[in-house]
């Protein structure tokens, strides 16, 4: 899979959430995970971490929201229960891309929802928890954007093999000169 994303939450408030959101983020390859204005102790998540994500995948911890900074080209795509949200299946991720989620018992601000290029809602009938929520962006992501074997249209696994990439010859920009237009070299006695 190309590209890269990134996991992160809002004014998360316990650590335990963290540790979940940590713990998936590393499961699924999320290249960073950040929080911004955090409401717990970052160094408690450890105990629902038992990944130890932290030492495999950076974490970013911003004040908030005017100090968010991510990678050039980097879309920031919130989770969020709104009217405007897409709805997770219908939603194309971008290659390069941040998800952030809202607190426990809140939402996303308004200053983070706008500066979001786009908003997804995953179709619950009620929030779920923050872990689980991210891992079902997480799964979405790797099974819209990966490459599968096609689901069959009856119950049961793939029928075909996924079948195997096919690479063409190299392709060049510049043609390499031939070996005989090759200019000679001088040696320094000038022959």
């Amino acid at each position: 899979m190309r590209g890269y994303f990134g996991i992160g939450a809002e004014g998360i408030s316990k650590a335990t959430n963290l540790g979940s959101l940590m713990r998936s983020a590393h499961a699924f390859g999320a290249s960073f995970l950040f929080t911004v204005a955090a409401a717990c102790r970052l160094g408690e998540a450890g105990r629902t971490d038992t990944s130890e994500a932290e030492k495999a995948v950076p974490l970013y911890a911003f004040s908030d929201v005017g100090a968010l900074l991510l990678p050039r080209g980097c879309q920031l795509i919130g989770v969020e229960i709104i009217d405007e949200a897409i709805d997770l299946p219908s939603f194309h991720h971008p290659r390069c891309a941040a998800y952030v989620f809202g607190s426990e018992r809140g939402q996303l601000s308004a200053a983070m929802l706008g500066r979001c290029a786009h908003v997804v809602r995953i179709p619950t009938r009620f929030a779920i928890n923050l872990g689980t929520a991210a891992a079902i962006v997480m799964y979405d992501r790797v099974v819209s954007l990966g490459r599968f074997a096609r689901r069959p249209e009856r119950p049961g696994g793939p029928i075909e093999a996924l079948a195997e990439p096919v690479f063409g010859a190299p392709r060049f920009r510049k043609q390499p000169p031939s070996p005989g237009l090759m200019p000679r070299l001088r040696r320094r006695d000038g022959s």
